[in-house]
């Protein structure tokens, strides 16, 4: 039975309609779209599943549908430019090395993409937050083995990335956060002084810079989603899959790979990994990338990039989310039994920093992560003292 449409809010409906429109427009014959779920989305966007009521061509029995609301900033890059051609890429590739959804078509003029309906997958978050932790692990096993899949499957296709968003309007193209990492680069020294009385020692600053060259044009680029938070990231039979490149850009693999160590930087579901868990992941990811670039494959040559990867993530992470606890400390998301508190966060990011660099070479860091997790804690003193690890492994750790 079709279900009463008049029960959805408006902005799903009306995303609807424009799909109608538009896969009617191009297929030449009426289609008609029932049934629709609203899967959620965001601020900026509406996204809905629905059925095919009326479909006199093969396209499938479901669709998704994301609709930006809104007119895009015209001194800003277009998201809705990014998906596109975030989609367009993948959807050239070979099924087998696809990490997303498959797109279907898309309206510049209504801001509308149709997609493939990868199924009521859940997502990353729903296993780290669930009661099974060997389901939890295989999930980030399958994560960090899609992240290299992907990396793999884009090294080399920066250009055709930009052809595609110059076809949409867009002159250039880079990661959304090298503006914000530059901008940390600089001031994180001043906050830590200013917020814990904290003295970032020059020998400290001079090696967070260090950490730039990731920014620029180096030799191991490929596609990033900018945000894989788990709670983008589907859990399919086919494995992970991507979703959400509103932010999609090419960048060094390193930066993305380090997720598995800060871990997931300045996400809300940013909790701790059981020991071991992220060594098992950059090993399931290395696996997937080495052929592409077989010099990764040199533990020194991989382990100085994840270091400066990881420096990088957590003075980022720092100048984002230490300013928001001038007053009062509070979780680093909304949902505070899904999210942990950011005096919390921080702190584990330093003293996990300091750990690796005492190891990689860089003592001033070292020396620096210690102080500036021991002054959180003396800070907030009512927050706990540690980063506790996803609720999955709760049970067993």
């Amino acid at each position: 039975m079709v279900q009463d449409l008049g029960s959805f809010p408006r902005p799903v409906l009306a995303a609807l309609t424009a799909a109608e429109r538009l896969l009617t427009r191009r297929s030449g014959a009426g289609i008609v779209l029932a049934d629709p779920e609203d899967l959620g989305g965001s601020d900026r966007s509406v996204v809905a599943r629905a059925r095919v009521a009326r479909n006199p061509f093969s396209l499938p029995r479901t669709l998704v549908v994301k609709h930006y609301l809104g007119r895009p900033d015209p001194d800003r890059p277009d998201p809705f430019h990014y998906e596109v051609a975030s989609c367009q890429l993948f959807t050239a590739l070979p099924t087998d090395a696809r990490p997303s959804p498959v797109l279907i078509a898309h309206d510049p003029q209504s801001r509308l993409l149709v997609m493939e309906d990868l199924g009521r997958s859940s997502t990353l978050a729903d296993k780290l937050f669930g009661p099974d932790p060997a389901a939890a692990q295989r999930c980030l096993l399958s994560w960090a083995r899609a992240l290299g899949r992907m990396q793999a499957a884009t090294a080399g296709r920066e250009n055709d990335f930009g052809a595609l968003l110059r076809r949409l309007g867009e002159r250039a193209w880079r990661d959304p956060m090298a503006e914000d990492a530059r901008v940390a680069l600089a001031g994180v020294a001043g906050l830590l002084e200013q917020e814990l009385g904290v003295t970032v020692p020059p020998a400290a600053v001079h090696e967070a810079h260090e950490t730039a060259r990731l920014l620029g044009g180096t030799r191991y680029r490929a596609f990033s989603p900018s945000d894989t938070c788990p709670d983008n990231n589907l859990v399919t039979s086919r494995g992970v899959r991507f979703v959400d490149f509103e932010w999609g850009c090419f960048r060094d693999v390193a930066l993305d790979a380090a997720y598995f160590r800060v871990p997931f930087p300045g996400c809300e579901a940013s909790f701790a990994l059981p020991p071991g868990l992220a060594d098992t992941m950059l090993e399931a990811w290395r696996n997937e990338i080495a052929a592409v670039w077989p010099d990764l494959d040199e533990p020194d040559r991989l382990e100085h990039r994840l270091l400066h990867a990881q420096l990088l993530w957590v003075w980022l992470c720092t100048w984002w989310l230490l300013p928001r606890i001038r007053v009062r400390d509070m979780p680093v998301g909304q949902d505070p039994t899904r999210s942990p508190r950011i005096s919390t966060a921080i702190a584990h990011y330093w003293r996990e920093m300091s750990r690796t660099a005492a190891v990689g070479g860089l003592p001033a860091t070292a020396e620096l992560g210690t102080l500036v997790a021991d002054a959180l804690v003396k800070r907030f003193p009512d927050a706990p003292g540690s980063l506790p690890v996803y609720p999955a492994f709760r049970s067993v750790a």
